[in-house]
């Protein structure tokens, strides 16, 4: 089992950057592949990027990478988000969660069986 809270979200101008963080709790988080999802107002939900359980390998949506980075930290039960450069597309509910079945990053959501509640990213122009 494993218990996802994030924070981090907010409202941000264009251009600016946000610093999300996921704490875990439970068993199971050192061993499982780490993902950001978001899902913005009458869109399907969709991956953002994933992270192996050692850091080592980590996975991006094609249209984020450069912007976005994903880290975690094992000793705190944290995974984070950095988002550079923000547009107002970028703005959504951001999702974090939990693989714990994987070795590898995934970017379907229906591998992740542990979901956080969400936090709000909202990027004005």
């Amino acid at each position: 089992q494993v218990k996802l809270v994030e924070s981090g979200g907010g409202l941000v101008q264009a251009g600016g950057s946000l610093r999300l963080s996921c704490a875990a709790s439970g068993r199971t988080f050192s061993t499982s592949v780490m993902g950001w999802f978001r899902q913005a107002p009458g869109k399907e939900r969709e991956f953002v990027a994933a992270i192996n359980w050692s850091g080592a390998r980590t996975y991006y949506a094609d249209s984020l990478k450069g912007r976005f980075t994903i880290s975690r930290d094992n000793a705190k039960n944290t995974v984070s988000l950095q988002m550079n450069s923000l547009k107002p597309e970028d703005t959504a509910v951001y999702y974090c969660a939990a693989d714990s079945s994987s070795t590898y990053p995934e970017r379907g959501a229906y591998k992740y069986d542990y979901w956080g509640q969400g936090t709000q990213v909202t990027v004005s122009s």
